[in-house]
């Protein structure tokens, strides 16, 4: 049966389109009389098989279905089936003839939303009207919960695959988690299940420094939308993370607030981040402090280390032996003392370190005293060298100086009640058996250093962790965890590699391997082959006076002649007088009045072939932009030898 089409001049009335199920067309015009009540422009279609109603469902969307209970090849319970198997939410009215009451009750139960008798057919469009309203309330209803469906699913897919953020949900009054999201169990280390059967975990982990602040502000502030807190968490591996913890309240309809969502972000990369940049601007305010420190101190080095040596060279056959070694021990405690400002300079600026052939046993010796002199006494400290002919390593000896000292101090920490320190030092051959097992090693000969303890010891489950950056076991105040990563990073850049055993209880063993190297040439003897002058004039610019005073005294004992000058004014006078006779300029580079760039300068002006050699006791990196292209033939740091001296004005004159 076709639909009856309608006209333009009924489209000013609301359409209603209704799927009739009825064998009788006197019937089913007498439901369409009452339906144009209402004032519809109806588009209807009547049908009496289950064929006809799938096909007119198949043409057309219908607003409802008007059915006959019984047809002679159909019935209504059929109808309502077929229309149940298509998922279709259409209201299903049954209007028929008297049946019984339990016939009705059942049609009711099966789905039908109305039922009511062909004599009473003016109950036809208020049950109409009605259904259509409950239909339009059901779809509202089902877009909403579609559209929760596909938000729900969206949150669900963005909680679920971001890693680095925790969603969560919790009821502010159960305290009780509602919603947490899997990035909780990689951050935090424990499972989704137990924090939200136990709420406490979750305040349980917080750092115990922390843990009062945080507990104190979110209960004051996450039901104001204002709760916004970073916090440390202890995982249950020992190790530490950074969080951002945010909440904000969901409210009821009368404006409680009944929920709390909130995101949890791990920041600990960020933190990691701002640290170093606040060492880098300390160990920048620290650079710019020790080079100041270091001109004055290389300053008072440079006489004592020239006079001893002065003594030295015009005393050498000084029969009080005591004399003699007391000089010698201010000369090398000159030296040493020149040493160490260049390497607080270097680690202050950041400096590479240059690496150098390197006989560690001196430095182990030396690592031995510092610690017996410094740790206490409860500590004993033992030094065993395998062998007194160590392999010589390409080294920086202030980064290996750094690498000893850090593993000392970490096992002093180790042993708060005492204990046993011991560092030794060993050649060692790796095979290939052992290259196969441990893959950073390399087949040849290294030097194992070995730092042991017989402290606490370090759990098995923390040691994985242990290089790792701001991983420690310390008290917080008393540790950076950047101390193992430094050794580690300082190793490895020296071609090595690190090997830790440890026992809880019994104590903990470091190995430091590293690539040994063919012995070189030994360093040449300061006291061999000074060099002499031939009588060639060197102007002495300095503001120290005995600076100047060792400085000359030296080099006229080795046939130099000298002018001296106090500061750069009274050098260019000297040497616009004397520029003929002058051979060489020694210029102090920090000098008050006019510094030796300016001197420099106007000098070049006097004489733009003028030959200076800059005494400095800044690092040479300091003054290298700055005097670039002043035609400086040689830098000589303070404080120097009176080889350096000698040997430095000899190739400047050559």
């Amino acid at each position: 049966m076709n639909p009856r089409p309608f006209s333009d001049d009924m489209k000013m009335n609301p359409l209603l389109r209704v799927l009739i199920v009825e064998d009788s067309e006197d019937d089913m015009l007498l439901t369409l009389r009452e339906l144009r009540r209402g004032n519809y422009n109806l588009d209807y279609e009547r049908v009496d098989t289950a064929v006809a109603m799938q096909a007119a469902l198949d043409r057309h969307p219908w607003d409802i279905v008007i059915a006959d209970y019984t047809l002679p090849a159909f019935s209504a319970p059929q109808a309502l089936q077929l229309l149940q198997s298509q998922h279709l939410d259409i209201p299903f009215i049954i209007v028929s003839g008297t049946i019984g009451e339990e016939t009705a009750v059942a049609a009711m139960k099966a789905g039908a939303h109305d039922y009511l008798t062909k004599g009473n057919l003016a109950r036809l469009l208020p049950a109409v009207e009605r259904e259509l309203r409950e239909a339009e309330e059901r779809q509202k209803r089902y877009r909403a919960e579609q559209a929760l469906r596909e938000s729900e699913e969206r949150f669900r897919q963005l909680a679920e695959n971001i890693t680095e953020s925790v969603f969560w949900m919790s009821d502010p009054k159960a305290r009780q988690f509602l919603y947490i999201s899997p990035a909780f169990e990689r951050i935090w280390g424990h499972s989704c299940a137990s924090v939200s059967a136990n709420f406490m975990q979750w305040w349980e982990a917080i750092h115990p420094q922390d843990r009062q602040r945080v507990q104190t502000v979110y209960f004051e502030q996450v039901l104001t939308g204002t709760y916004d807190e970073e916090y440390r968490i202890i995982r249950p591996d020992g190790s530490m993370r950074w969080i951002r913890d945010r909440g904000f309240p969901i409210r009821d309809h009368a404006g409680e607030p009944y929920r709390v969502v909130g995101i949890a972000e791990d920041i600990t990369v960020r933190k990691q981040a701002e640290a170093a940049l606040r060492r880098a601007q300390r160990l920048e305010s620290l650079g710019t402090l020790s080079s100041g420190i270091a001109h004055d101190f290389n300053n008072l080095l440079t006489p004592i280390l020239s006079a001893t040596q002065l003594m030295l060279l015009q005393l050498p056959d000084l029969e009080d032996e005591y004399a003699q070694e007391l000089l010698k021990l201010i000369e090398s405690s000159a030296r040493r003392g020149g040493d160490l400002v260049k390497q607080i300079l270097a680690f202050a600026r950041g400096v590479e370190g240059k690496l150098v052939p390197l006989q560690v046993k001196h430095l182990l010796a030396e690592m031995a005293q510092v610690a017996r002199q410094t740790f206490p006494k409860s500590i004993s400290i033992r030094l065993n060298l395998a062998t007194a002919d160590l392999y010589l390593v390409a080294a920086d000896t202030t980064q290996l100086h750094q690498v000893l000292m850090n593993l000392c101090v970490n096992a002093r920490d180790a042993m708060p009640e005492g204990g046993i320190l011991t560092i030794s030092a060993e050649n060692k051959l790796l095979d290939e058996a052992y290259t196969r097992i441990h893959r950073e090693a390399q087949t040849g000969p290294y030097v194992v250093l070995t730092v042991a303890d017989t402290g606490v010891g370090i759990p098995p489950e923390l040691l994985e962790h242990i290089f790792d950056p701001f991983f420690t076991t310390k008290e917080v105040g008393k540790g950076t965890g950047l101390g193992l990563s430094t050794v580690l990073g300082i190793v490895k850049n020296h071609g090595g590699f690190v090997r830790v055993a440890s026992e809880v209880g019994q104590g903990t063993q470091f190995k430091i391997y590293l690539p040994a190297i063919a012995a070189t040439v030994c360093e040449e003897d300061e006291d061999m082959g000074l060099s002499a002058g031939q009588q060639e004039l060197v102007l002495i610019v300095d503001d120290e006076p005995l600076i100047r005073r060792t400085t000359k005294t030296l080099l006229e004992n080795h046939n130099y002649r000298t002018l001296t000058a106090s500061d750069g004014v009274e050098a260019i006078a000297l040497y616009a007088q004397h520029q003929q006779a002058i051979g060489v300029v020694l210029m102090d580079m920090m000098m008050p009045s006019m510094d030796g760039v300016t001197a420099i300068r106007t000098m070049q002006k006097l004489n733009p072939e003028v030959k200076v050699i800059a005494a400095t006791g800044m690092s040479i990196e300091n003054h290298f932009t700055e005097v670039k292209g002043l035609g400086i033939i040689a830098f000589l740091p303070k404080p120097y030898t009176a080889k350096q001296l000698l040997d430095t004005l000899k190739n400047g004159l050559a």
